[in-house]
């Protein structure tokens, strides 16, 4: 059976505008994006954005930018008409919007009214384009700037209306195209109202890096800026400046990372693979960093023109950018990362203020009992009779407060982890800032600082290692047992020398010094444990970390060990000194702290 065939003819230009909006408005939130990149293009010191239905039912866009005079808005509604490539050099590009496509291709698939009033104009004029049909144009009043209405958006292209989520869902998916754009501009005043969202308005900030700082704080809030590193670094006419948090002030996903390439907003694989990398060091699986990275360079070195709705790029010298942004996070957060975030003093004094409201009986504080006394059996009396004080004598202690009892050194409490007070369940280290005190998970601090001692030994000769009198023996599964052989020259560079001994086992003849008191037969089976869950296909050098962490975790100062007050300080300081050590190898806050006035608050005494 022989196939028919099909006569090639024209399509409509209608059809043809429908085809292009296919690749150009997937969704409102896309009509959105070319509307108030066109404005921003103006030159708009001022954008509103309204949307009804989500953006299905209307979507305007006010702005006061240069505006159009009736020439110019007849050809602004026509396909591959631009304003923005005045030379006609597609490699030098750098307006936001260019493909001269998007007006038309909106005007296709909804009922598009435009009016705009040129600078220095005394009339504006209005156009109407219904169903990719064009309307005379006319005289209209209006302001300096341009107002652009798009209603009932697919109301001709009735399939795509099948694939919009709820109104709610594409509301926000607007409002973060919105904030976006408005993060990559911060000299403009942005506002966004409309159903299904809460509405935002965004006043304009300053310029250079305190209004880079104000608008992230805007969008992202004031969290952010008390847990934000500043970043700035400049390598072969590329410029990476922004603000990068705290690998304490992390999220469940990566909606938080905000990256800009020449003032538009990107989600590049690229770019986001680079983050990854960077954070690799402070952060587990499953967490992502908040960030607002700005990449500039010269718009010959990048090209926008990749993807429809140009929200991927590719650059020349892709190896070039990576290296500028995992180079300039790395360095910023080994020099900003002992910090904790903020928030752990913060959920401290409210966990306590929760604890004390909850615990107050409804009728008033009963003063004669205290929260903090252990309680007694009914059948034993009060007081200091022999079975209650048998009681204290046979337990433990949970504070020891032996450094309170040595003076306070002055260079001690002015450092920025103060001075060792007590250590609380043989676990936490309580010590005494200028302005307030600091709460240390032992085991969680001196993870992180043998960890990057161990980094560091590698990168600079090796870490050091010493023989094993006697070989141990550790048995494993035979799987482990070859995992581990497989990866014996990268574990030998680590310090760990093991040799096949016999079927399901291997021996240990030299670890690392500074590992010298491990429990190695538990250390190595962990490792093969973390071979197996990183598996071949990870980078060697990122299999080397995990490594290494494993190695740390195993031979940091443990829970429940008690500590000097020599011992207690010394870590401190090691600490102040190790970067990163702000929060331990799985992310998570080696310490917090809380000031003064915070507890004073806790007591209502402010």
């Amino acid at each position: 059976m022989y196939a028919l065939q099909m006569q090639v003819r024209r399509l409509d230009p209608i059809l043809i505008d429908r085809i292009a909006a296919g690749e150009v408005v997937e969704r409102p939130a896309s009509a959105v994006k070319e509307l108030v990149e066109n404005a921003l293009d103006a030159g708009a010191t001022r954008v509103e954005v309204v949307i009804e239905a989500g953006g299905r039912q209307l979507i305007r866009v006010v702005d006061d930018g240069r505006g159009m005079g009736p020439e110019d808005l007849e050809l602004a509604v026509e396909r591959h008409a631009t304003s923005k490539i005045p030379d006609g050099d597609l490699s030098n590009i750098s307006t936001l919007g260019f493909r001269g496509e998007a007006l038309p291709s909106i005007a296709s698939v909804s009922r598009l009214d435009i009016i705009s009033r040129p600078f220095g104009g005394d009339v504006g004029y209005a156009i109407r384009v219904e169903e990719g049909r064009k309307r005379p144009l006319a005289p209209a009043a209006a302001a300096q700037g341009t107002r652009i209405e798009a209603r009932d958006l697919f109301a001709a292209t009735p399939a795509r209306l099948k694939f919009l989520k709820s109104d709610r869902a594409e509301a926000q998916a607007v409002a973060d195209v919105v904030k976006r754009l408005a993060m990559a501009h911060p000299q403009v005043r942005f506002a966004l109202s409309g159903d299904n969202l809460a509405g935002f308005e965004y006043a304009a900030c300053p310029p250079a890096r305190d209004g880079v700082l104000a608008r992230v704080s805007q969008v992202l809030g004031d969290e952010f800026r008390a847990n934000a590193l500043e970043v700035d670094a400049e390598r072969e006419g590329f410029r990476l400046h922004g603000f990068a948090g705290l690998p304490t002030y992390s999220r469940a996903n990566a909606l938080a990372q905000y990256l800009f390439v020449n003032g538009r907003p990107v989600r590049d694989k690229l770019l986001h693979g680079a983050v990854r990398a960077a954070y690799m060091d402070y952060l587990p699986n499953g967490r992502h960093p908040a960030l607002a990275l700005f990449l500039t360079c010269d718009p010959r070195a990048v090209d926008i023109n990749v993807h429809p709705a140009k929200a991927e790029v590719r650059f020349r010298d892709s190896g070039l950018v990576r290296g500028l942004i995992v180079g300039a996070l790395k360095q910023t957060l080994a020099e900003g990362s002992r910090r904790a975030t903020s928030e752990g003093g913060a959920n401290a004094a409210n966990i306590f203020a929760r604890r004390a409201y909850e615990s107050r009986p409804t009728g008033g504080w009963d003063w004669t009992a205290s929260p903090a006394a252990p309680l007694s059996h009914p059948a034993e009396t009060s007081g200091f009779a022999e079975n209650a004080q048998a009681r204290f004598e046979a337990a433990p202690p949970m504070a020891d407060a032996r450094p309170h009892a040595a003076p306070i050194a002055s260079i001690d409490i002015e450092s920025p982890l103060g001075a060792a007070r007590a250590q609380i369940h043989d676990t936490y280290i309580v010590s005494q800032t200028r302005d307030g005190f600091v709460i240390v998970d032992q085991h969680a601090a001196h993870e992180r600082i043998v960890y990057e001692r161990l980094k560091r030994q590698r990168a600079e000769a090796g870490v050091e290692r010493q023989l094993q009198l006697i070989p141990v023996v550790v048995e494993l599964d035979a799987a482990d047992v070859d995992r581990l052989l497989e990866n014996a020259v990268a574990l030998a560079d680590l310090g760990l020398v093991i040799e096949p001994f016999g079927p399901g086992a291997v021996a240990v003849s030299e670890a690392p010094t500074l590992l010298a008191k491990t429990d190695l037969p538990k250390m190595v089976r962990d490792i093969a444990d973390t071979l197996a869950d990183t598996g071949s296909a990870t980078p060697l050098e990122k299999k080397l970390d995990h490594i290494l962490a494993t190695m740390a975790c195993h031979h940091s100062v443990r829970a429940g060990r008690r500590l000097t007050g020599e011992e207690m300080n010394a870590l401190l300081r090691e600490m102040e000194a190790t970067p990163g050590s702000g929060q331990c190898n799985h992310g998570r806050p080696t310490y917090i702290e809380m000031k003064l006035s915070d507890v004073e608050r806790l007591f209502g005494r402010s």
